[in-house]
């Protein structure tokens, strides 16, 4: 096919990705009391689960749970006339967006399958299958480790006790769904690797010669979605760690792939 035609069907693969996030948006905006009261503000609650297993562990540890407490010191309050529709909609967008990712990546192997090898195409399968799966548990770290700590620490923190917390309700929401939906991003960091090296922009010698300074980028991404303490940043480094040593084995084993084929 031409450019052009190329581009008219990668339109239509944009087009169906497009409807199905609208479609979950809008059954997330009818489930206002599911997307709000139980999973946006669950964090805020003391008795969500996070909070429960961190105060049972470090009750054991120390003589003082650190995180048993009985309120959230902190008023979630809204200041402009159209916040809460406007929240409410950008909320529904955001909720559509991880509820459809699978049908996302879906329709993008769609797109590049045409170009891929008969045995390519096989085993393309599988990198959608995790594609998913690294999504989902991104998303699920980030909210029931990063979100819960980053609401706790910034919620709680004060200079003084005359100085009461007043949190405006965009700064909560961006808070939680910038954290969660980074965290289920960077968990795709294998996946990108994986086509980086199918098209050979990556090899497994770059990635291990530049290991130091990708463990600083980790740690500039970690400082940058978590609340500024060392404990946080640690429980988001470690993880993205491991991640980058898999996608080193993944690499090599894509560019020895590929140098056997060409032998052959």
């Amino acid at each position: 096919m031409s450019f052009l035609q190329h581009l008219e069907v990668l339109r239509w693969h944009l087009v169906r990705s497009t409807v199905a996030i609208m479609l979950f948006a809008s059954i997330a905006f009818f489930m206002k009391h599911l997307l709000f009261d139980v999973i946006i503000f669950g964090p805020r609650n003391p008795q969500f689960i996070t909070y429960r297993l961190f105060c049972e562990l470090t009750s054991m540890l120390t003589s003082e749970g650190l995180f048993c407490m009985d309120e959230m010191p902190f008023t979630i309050l809204n200041t402009k006339m159209a916040g809460q529709f406007s929240t409410h909609i950008w909320v529904s967008l955001i909720a559509g967006f991880i509820m459809a990712f699978p049908y996302v990546i879906w329709e993008v192997w769609r797109f590049i399958k045409p170009g891929l090898h008969p045995t390519e195409r096989k085993y393309s399968r599988w990198v959608l299958f995790f594609a998913s799966i690294l999504f989902i548990c991104g998303v699920l770290f980030g909210y029931y480790l990063i979100v819960p700590l980053s609401v706790q620490f910034l919620g709680t923190y004060s200079v003084s006790s005359e100085v009461n917390n007043l949190i405006d309700l965009v700064s909560y929401i961006s808070t939680v769904s910038t954290v969660t939906l980074a965290t289920g991003l960077i968990f795709e960091l294998p996946i990108i690797v994986y086509f980086l090296a199918k098209v050979g922009l990556l090899t497994p010698e770059w990635m291990r010669t530049y290991r130091k300074h990708a463990f600083v980028v980790i740690l500039i991404l970690s400082a940058i979605i978590t609340p500024p303490d060392i404990t946080s940043q640690v429980l988001v480094c470690l993880p993205i760690v491991g991640l980058y040593q898999i996608s080193i084995g993944i690499c090599a084993r894509v560019v020895k792939a590929q140098r056997k084929r060409a032998l052959s």
